[in-house]
């Protein structure tokens, strides 16, 4: 796979879908996941509506670059919202991926986040705006503290411990995503399956941890996202356990002209029975800065 260097010392892998002349999409992915949950057809369905599509690691996780010299983070003092507990912000990340979008060839793109992702996706416009032709927030929140709260089953199996090996990991996956996910008949075997190739790929705790400090730590956007003045589709699930519907709504109100889609019986993740919904919001809202 591709790798594109975003700063000094740090680089992302990514891969592509779709027509390399097409207008450049880049799909931002949400805590400790790796660019290989993108399920390929999302991808593909996505790429088929004229867009080329570009998923990657962030930073920590895959085969992006680990940050091993800074250690495990204190996650008393991050949980409690202390920055200086985590060795990077939200903020760095969506440095990452403003560069990146520059790595990519092109001077801007639009960008879907899905959770940590539309934290990233969103600082990204406020960072970056020339960056950023449109932007998707799914599943996600301002870092306003009051709004997109989990509940504490949801919370609970998301901090659990890291399995040390690669079956107890693909079922710890499976008891995670029937907790915050809308799993229906088949899903299983796609979860562990999906799990497992994650395992071989890359597994380093430590990462991920990093990760979730940035997320404890961020900081509330709420009144910058209010000077974006892209696109915006805020896309939430009706029945999400782990960033409540109020994050998205939050969201919506808080970007001028953002529109909010929800979906009902979508919880905090993309089965794909949403996907045609899921995926022409999106491809409307990039169409309108085409326009």
């Amino acid at each position: 796979m591709p790798r594109a260097q975003v700063s000094t010392g740090i680089e992302l892998e990514y891969d592509v879908f779709g027509e390399p002349e097409a207008p450049t999409m880049v799909l931002v992915n949400g805590f400790s996941m790796q660019m290989i949950a993108w399920d390929p057809r999302f991808c593909e369905s996505l790429a088929a509506r004229g867009f080329r599509v570009v998923v990657f690691d962030n930073r920590d996780v895959g085969k992006s670059t680990k940050l091993a010299h800074a250690g495990f983070p204190d996650f008393a003092r991050a949980m409690k919202g202390d920055r200086s507990a985590a060795p990077y912000a939200i903020e760095d990340m969506a440095d990452d991926l403003g560069a990146f979008v520059v790595a990519l060839g092109v001077p801007a793109a639009h960008v879907v986040g899905l959770s940590m992702g539309g934290f990233i996706v969103q600082e990204t416009a406020i960072r970056h705006p020339g960056r950023v032709l449109s932007l998707a927030s799914i599943m996600s929140s301002t870092g306003d503290r009051g709004v997109g709260k989990a509940r504490p089953e949801a919370m609970a199996v998301l901090l659990a411990p890291p399995p040390p090996d690669r079956d107890g990991a693909v079922e710890h996956a499976l008891t995670t995503w029937r907790v915050i996910g809308s799993l229906v008949e088949g899903d299983e075997d796609r979860i562990r399956r999906r799990a497992g190739e994650a395992w071989d790929r890359d597994h380093e705790p430590a990462g991920v941890a990093r990760q979730a400090a940035a997320i404890f730590t961020q900081r509330d956007r709420t009144a910058d996202l209010g000077r974006v003045r892209v696109p915006a589709v805020v896309i939430h699930g009706g029945s999400d356990p782990l960033v409540d519907l109020s994050g998205g709504e939050a969201t919506a109100r808080a970007i001028p002209g953002g529109r909010l889609v929800v979906v009902p019986g979508m919880a905090h993740d993309l089965p794909p029975a949403v996907w045609p919904t899921v995926v022409d919001a999106i491809v409307d809202n990039a169409r309108r800065a085409e326009a």
